[in-house]
């Protein structure tokens, strides 16, 4: 014979201080939990945004990332003139040979850190069409002049429209800010390629993005180009390479994350172990008459074990609710990968909620326990003589 649940659900609403205290602990445990899952999963999808399967992200053979790439413009002409790449009307190819590079600028509070800076080519909205202007207009091809990503206008100095902007030895206008769907290039400053080639880098690109006419040749172009002896170069679908920029960091703030919280979540335990071993303690005749009516020990070591659940996942529910606020905060870090600063926003997903109330019940669970099993103990006898 089960102890109907009604008799948790009363017993917790007549110690409401005690309920509400651990579940507090709980909550405050689960908060931090989900927090920083959103700030990984925050991470990892501002960079799986940025690029598109039916691109293709050329880089020098043995580089893991942009800044260490180089390749020529023998090199890059060769690449665009393959038959696979998408045109336009007018028959230029839908691709960009791109300059990148990390230059160290002030953020709004003095601090300072490494900007990145993209020098495109003139398909280069073509090739990444997510880019829009939300203010200004687009730079100049030819001229020293910039779009700023909007992750960076709220963070950094000298990014308003009409500001300067100084890379090595000249200075860049800023003409508009751009936004990217969410993507990491909101994080970066925009330039024309050639310009900003001669400023940083001397007549080399950093990558080339070519969009495929047909996104089923991309194995077929990817062994092509890894054949040519003249490149030097290999081929990744931009997707697959963003992804894998992202999953350093990415997996780091997820270990951290559950690293941390285990370390809190011990607190919570002991409190809730607390808690429950105070109210079996007061509650010895319940327990006596439970047992005198012919509940077994086991249907009350599961009683008791269901009241540190349910605060656990009041805590757990009340930590969900206190963690939807910093969905679509922005915060930045920086990229391992390329060294840059990279802006994203906090993203609070169902399935992070979902595993905040697990782990919740996990710790109502381990936390009731030993009182639960102290509780199931219990003699009659010694229950009536304790009350």
């Amino acid at each position: 014979m089960k102890i109907p649940v009604i008799y948790n659900v009363r017993s917790l609403l007549r110690r409401p201080l005690t309920s509400l205290a651990t579940a507090l602990g709980i909550a405050l445990v689960v908060v931090t939990f989900v927090g920083m899952l959103a700030l990984a999963n925050g991470f990892r999808t501002a960079l799986v945004r940025t690029g598109r399967p039916d691109n293709l992200l050329v880089l020098r053979k043995g580089a893991d990332a942009e800044i260490s790439s180089g390749i020529g413009r023998d090199a890059a002409a060769i690449l665009q003139s393959y038959p696979e790449v998408a045109r336009l009307p007018d028959g230029r190819a839908i691709a960009s040979a791109d300059v990148y590079v990390v230059v160290a600028k002030p953020r709004l509070n003095g601090s300072e850190t490494h900007m990145p800076v993209r020098g495109v080519g003139p398909q280069a909205t073509a090739v990444r069409d997510q880019i829009r202007i939300v203010e200004g207009r687009m730079f100049t091809p030819g001229r020293p002049e910039v779009i700023v990503g909007k992750g960076l206008v709220s963070r950094m100095r000298d990014v308003a429209i009409g500001d300067t902007l100084r890379f090595g030895q000249e200075d860049f206008t800023v003409v508009g800010h751009f936004a990217a769907g969410g993507s990491a290039f909101e994080s970066e400053v925009w330039g024309d390629a050639e310009v900003l080639m001669h400023v940083f880098r001397g007549p080399v690109y950093q990558s080339v993005v070519l969009r495929l006419a047909d996104p089923t040749a991309a194995e077929r172009v990817r062994a092509r180009i890894a054949a040519d002896p003249r490149l030097q170069v290999e081929a990744k679908p931009e997707s697959q390479f963003f992804a894998e920029q992202a999953g350093f960091l990415s997996t780091v703030l997820r270990t951290l994350a559950f690293v941390v919280t285990a370390i809190m979540a011990v607190g919570a335990i002991v409190g809730a172990i607390n808690t429950m071993d105070a109210m079996v303690g007061a509650r010895t005749r319940e327990i006596a008459l439970l047992l005198t009516l012919g509940f077994k020990p086991r249907s009350v070591m599961a009683s008791f074990l269901l009241e540190a659940v349910l605060v656990a996942l009041a805590g757990g529910l009340l930590g969900c609710l206190l963690s939807l606020p910093i969905n679509g905060i922005q915060t930045s870090t920086t990229n391992w990968q390329s060294f840059g600063e990279i802006t994203f926003a906090f993203r609070v997903t169902p399935a992070i909620l979902l595993l905040g109330l697990v782990f919740a019940t996990i710790m109502g669970g381990l936390g009731g326990l030993l009182p639960a099993r102290r509780a199931a103990r219990e003699v009659v006898a010694v229950a009536m003589r304790k009350a």
